[in-house]
């Protein structure tokens, strides 16, 4: 990469990392010169600054930045002042987008800095074109829609260059025929692929090393690290600096990817794969068209096993299902069967010959995690409507996410909103066996004390109590009216409480009369809600965990964030609950050392919502008795943004009403 650092003044700024910074943020500089709107922010010059020389000394630094101090620009002008190989990884491929097609092309442009960018994501985002062209053959879509989706991919197939779907307008994210047109894993053919020299996952992945910078997400970072499967472990040994965005999501998303997982979906897709094979290249084995209905059988009877609810289990909730380990035992047979009628097919076709891989695969997994009782390990399943994962999942990360930061010297930087709990790092450092990295904390410049207030409603019962919901929505109703003329999200810690409170809401609204736009989570995508809600600029959005973060609403469209309780973890959780036992054996206080820092986190993202500019003005109502009522609850408390405190419900309607009498909530 260049350095356009001399580009930043006409005068020519000295050489050094500060300097470099200061010109090219400077209310002069680059930046305000081709961005609108930019302004300058104290903390945001301080933080590139940090992470600048984190870079050049090649270390590893933690840096929590407020809303609105502009963290996005602050890592990426020096990374692009570099001069070395990045990877930006981000929290969601939406924010992945957005970054690569907005913001790293505005700063690019602006530094007038020749860097070649490359977009990576992980192989079920591309088109298929083995997969497409089978999907056409067969018409095994029998619905209009589905048909209609089908037509509309196979013509933006005929035009687009990279073969990502996020490309391809008309075709909802969720549309069943993605997931017969795109690969995975499992069933890629590799280079067996007759389509092998076109494919799309091979050019992004061509793409990516040619590159200087790679914006990737962490999903795709951890799985190819651990699966060297989507190039990433490629990318590694040539890259510099390593930067994660929104990097609270760390310990989550690498406790999924360093554990091992088996689900009766994957059993049930394998059944579709090889069926289709056997029909087009061994129709004459009868004992494989026999054998595959008797696994996908086994598959479904697993998950019925456990019961219709969706939710997660304890390896002992488990064993105390009299049908699951049986069920377990015939599925196992089940999968050893087919993988030895696969066996004596699997030289007919490249794709027989890929089903009988992912057989022995897949019978290897369902072993492991039948007979594997490793210390430090966790082995639980999870049900959702149609399918029953079954998981292994480690109780520490911190040694094999060690090894990733061996190796090759390079800088690591893991930036949010949200890391610390009263400006310590601790609990985050522990997570991830970061202790020896530099830390970094800047606080939001919004004016929190004019621009919000933040709201502990009075008299509430405990939250465990069985009328919890009632009580919210009855303390909620007044500051709801008051905030008419603006948007408000009701974050719910539970789907039940979801439920309750948009039924309550719903109800509400209607013997009122007060028509305001009401929107539940899951009624539609997340991406289509979020519009609409915007659009309504008055509605009421209710939701659960997926609003708690990646949400940004501007102005009055959102000018109140109800939250109805302190986002603990379920201590029923199965991994969580191993990982308490395991603490309190040696000694530890798993909830001041665990749950609390877990918590304050997940609240500061809740409460990051509400103010998102510096004329946005507004109420966070933190309903739960238990922040000022006990002492960890002062933890919370002080850990939130420095609004406005008050129990008065007054003192809000008095904030909506002058807001009302001036301009408006902006």
């Amino acid at each position: 990469m260049v350095n356009p650092a001399t580009q930043a003044s006409a005068a020519g700024p000295p050489s050094g990392p500060v300097s470099e910074i200061d010109a090219i943020f400077a209310p002069e500089g680059p930046l305000a010169a081709a961005i609108p709107g930019f302004r300058v922010r104290t903390q945001q010059v301080e933080m590139a600054r940090r992470i600048l020389e984190t870079i050049r000394a090649q270390k590893i630094l933690i840096a929590e930045a407020g809303t609105g101090t502009g963290k996005t620009f602050a890592y990426l002008v020096p990374a692009l002042l570099s001069g070395g190989k990045v990877i930006v990884s981000t929290g969601t491929k939406t924010l992945q987008d957005q970054l690569f097609n907005k913001d790293l092309p505005q700063v690019r442009d602006a530094l007038r800095a020749p860097v070649h960018m490359a977009l990576l994501k992980g192989r079920a985002n591309y088109l298929c074109h083995y997969h497409l062209k089978r999907a056409l053959t067969e018409g095994r879509f029998r619905s209009r829609e589905e048909t209609g989706d089908l037509v509309k991919i196979q013509r933006f197939f005929k035009t687009t260059r990279t073969g990502d779907k996020a490309e391809c307008g008309g075709v909802p994210e969720n549309s069943p025929v993605w997931f017969a047109v795109t690969s995975t894993r499992d069933n890629c053919l590799g280079q067996e692929c007759p389509d092998h020299k076109d494919c799309f996952v091979l050019a992004a992945r061509r793409e990516a090393m040619n590159a200087d910078l790679v914006v990737v997400n962490h999903h795709l970072f951890f799985a190819d690290v651990m699966l060297r499967d989507e190039g990433v472990a490629e990318l590694l040994p040539a890259c510099n600096t390593v930067i994660f965005d929104e990097a609270h999501q760390l310990p989550e998303v690498a406790s999924l990817f360093f554990g091992e997982s088996l689900s009766t979906s994957q059993i049930i897709d394998l059944v579709r794969d090889a069926m289709a094979e056997g029909l087009s290249d061994a129709r004459d084995c009868l004992d494989l068209q026999a054998r595959l209905p008797l696994l996908e059988k086994a598959a479904r009877d697993l998950r019925l096993s456990v019961g219709t609810e969706a939710k997660r289990f304890s390896l002992a909730q488990l064993s105390a299902r009299p049908e699951f380990f049986p069920a377990l035992e015939t599925l196992a047979d089940a999968l050893a069967d087919v993988a030895e009628v696969l066996k004596t097919q699997a030289e007919r076709s490249e794709g027989l010959e890929r089903c009988w891989q992912r057989a022995l695969e897949l019978a290897t997994r369902l072993e492991d995690w039948r007979k594997n009782a490793r210390t430090g390990w966790v082995r639980w399943g999870e049900s959702f409507s149609q399918s029953l994962q079954l998981n292994a999942t480690p109780l520490s990360v911190t040694d094999i996410f060690r090894k990733q930061l061996g190796g090759h010297p390079r800088a690591w930087v893991f930036t949010s909103a949200t890391l610390a709990v009263q400006g310590r790092f601790d609990h985050y450092q522990a997570e991830l066996g970061l202790s020896d990295a530099e830390t970094g904390y800047w606080e939001s410049p919004f004016d929190y004390p004019v621009q919000a207030i933040l709201y502990a409603p009075q008299g509430l019962p405990e939250p465990n109590a069985g009328d919890y919901a009632d009580a919210v929505v009855r303390a909620a109703l007044p500051v709801l009216d008051a905030a008419r003329d603006g948007g408000a999200f009701f974050l719910c810690t539970s789907l039940k409480a979801m439920r309750r409170v948009h039924a309550l809401l719903q109800e509400h609204l209607s013997e009122s009369g007060v028509e305001r736009p009401l929107f539940l989570q899951g009624a539609g995508s997340k991406r289509e809600l979020l519009e609409r809600f915007r659009q309504a600029g008055n509605g009421i959005l209710i939701g659960s965990q997926s609003f708690w973060e990646g949400v940004d609403i501007r102005g009055g469209a959102l000018s109140l964030v109800v939250i109805d309780k302190l986002p603990f973890a379920p201590p029923d959780d199965p991994v969580l609950a191993v990982r308490i036992e395991e603490m309190q054996k040696a000694g530890r206080n798993a909830f001041v050392e665990y749950q609390l820092p877990k918590a304050v986190i997940n609240i500061k993202q809740g409460a990051g919502r509400l103010i998102r500019t510096e004329t946005d003005r507004g109420v966070l109502m933190i309903c739960d008795p238990r922040m000022l009522g006990k002492p960890y609850g002062r933890r919370v408390w002080r850990s939130l943004p420095p609004m406005k405190r008050t129990r008065d419900l007054k003192v809000v309607l008095d904030f909506f009403r002058s807001a009302d009498n001036s301009t408006g909530i902006h």
